[in-house]
C-alpha cells in the first residue's frame, strides 16, 4: 500500500508553564503533556506558539514568532477591555 508522503498541516502547541527542565505544553486538542526542555527550540518561554512542520515521516519544532506576539497582543487587549470595567478600590467577597 503505498504511503502518502504530501507534507501535512503544521500543528501548533502552545507552552503553558516552564518548570525545572521541563515545559507543560498544550496541545491542539487542550491536552497537556510535559517535555523536555531539551527536545523544544532553544529559548522558548511560557506562553510561546510552537509549530510542529510534519513531512515525509519527519518533524521539525520551531517557535512562531509572530503568532505568538499576535496571541499576546490579543491577550493584553482583552485584559485591557477587562480592567476598564472593573470598580475602583477593595474589592469584597
Amino acid at each position: 500500500m503505498p504511503q502518502d508522503n504530501a507534507e501535512r498541516p503544521d500543528v501548533t502547541w502552545v507552552i503553558d508553564g516552564l518548570e525545572g527542565h521541563f515545559a507543560r505544553v498544550e496541545l491542539e486538542d487542550g491536552e497537556t503533556v510535559d517535555m523536555a526542555l531539551a527536545s523544544l527550540p532553544r529559548g522558548v518561554r511560557e506562553g510561546d506558539v510552537i509549530r510542529v512542520h510534519l513531512a515525509e515521516g519527519d518533524f521539525t519544532l520551531e517557535i512562531d514568532h509572530a503568532e505568538t506576539q499576535r496571541r499576546r497582543e490579543a491577550a493584553q487587549t482583552q485584559l485591557d477591555a477587562l480592567n476598564l470595567t472593573a470598580p475602583a478600590g477593595e474589592i469584597d467577597l
